[in-house]
């Protein structure tokens, strides 16, 4: 065992797994973000480690049970010729369930719903139900993040040090994410759209249409660097007026 981590050759695949596994988990981290948004301030940071900590054990735990995984892809029954596996189901409902929250949120954002209802921002959930809708969503995003592992390593103990140093940086960085997320409207509204893509994609993949992800990931970059972009434009002219005043 410890001759394994001895290997350049191990080192090197646990770096490029735990870059891939933090590229995958950043829509774990968008998502967690904006459902702790929803809690009261003081517990915020602690929805957000709750969060990214179940997101671990349930990656570790699909991780030892890959066979079962693997068993997820046999149909399970047949729909107008097309085989309807366990895994296309976890999709569909996952595709389905993160389509519905992102454009109510959305509405929510854009008509300043809890605004005009007077409610306090940050304080319209309970932890139990912020957290169960992250166990839920957890599983569907770990379906990929391990399958990719798989694909990568073929040690398990690679697999296992590479994911808990990806859900470790993901944890260092998750709070600073969700307060720039927040602090900033617009890019909160970006990563919703961002989240019904996702959705939108785990439908397809759901029916049997696969889409590279990396398409979506460029998109939603050169999206994120136009806002950027705007952010500082905007925030530039602010202090141009306020220089002129």
């Amino acid at each position: 065992m410890f001759d394994l981590f001895l290997q350049p050759a191990s080192w090197i695949a646990i770096a490029t797994l735990t870059l891939l596994e933090i590229v995958l988990g950043i829509d774990n981290i968008v998502f967690i973000a904006i459902l702790s948004a929803r809690l009261p301030k003081d517990k915020q940071v602690l929805g957000q480690r709750l969060g990214l900590g179940l997101a671990l054990v349930t990656r570790l735990l699909l991780l030892f049970t890959i066979s079962w995984i693997t068993g997820l892809e046999h149909p399970l029954f047949t729909v107008a010729g097309f085989g309807v596996s366990g895994r296309a189901l976890i999709l569909l409902a996952g595709g389905l369930f993160l389509i519905v929250k992102s454009t109510r949120e959305i509405y929510h954002k854009t008509e300043m719903v809890e605004e005009r209802d007077g409610a306090k921002r940050g304080g319209t959930a309970t932890m139990g139900a912020v957290i169960l809708q992250i166990a839920l969503m957890d599983i569907i995003f770990s379906l990929d993040s391990i399958v990719t592992a798989v694909g990568m390593v073929k040690e398990l103990a690679l697999m296992v040090v590479a994911i808990v140093i990806a859900m470790a940086v993901m944890v260092v960085f998750a709070d600073r994410v969700s307060r720039f997320i927040n602090e900033h409207p617009s890019l909160k509204i970006l990563a919703l759209a961002f989240l019904m893509l996702i959705g939108v994609l785990l439908v397809a993949e759901g029916a049997g249409r696969e889409f590279p992800r990396g398409y979506v990931y460029f998109a939603m970059a050169f999206a994120l660097g136009v806002d950027l972009l705007q952010m500082r434009y905007e925030k530039n002219r602010a202090k141009l007026t306020a220089g002129g005043e």
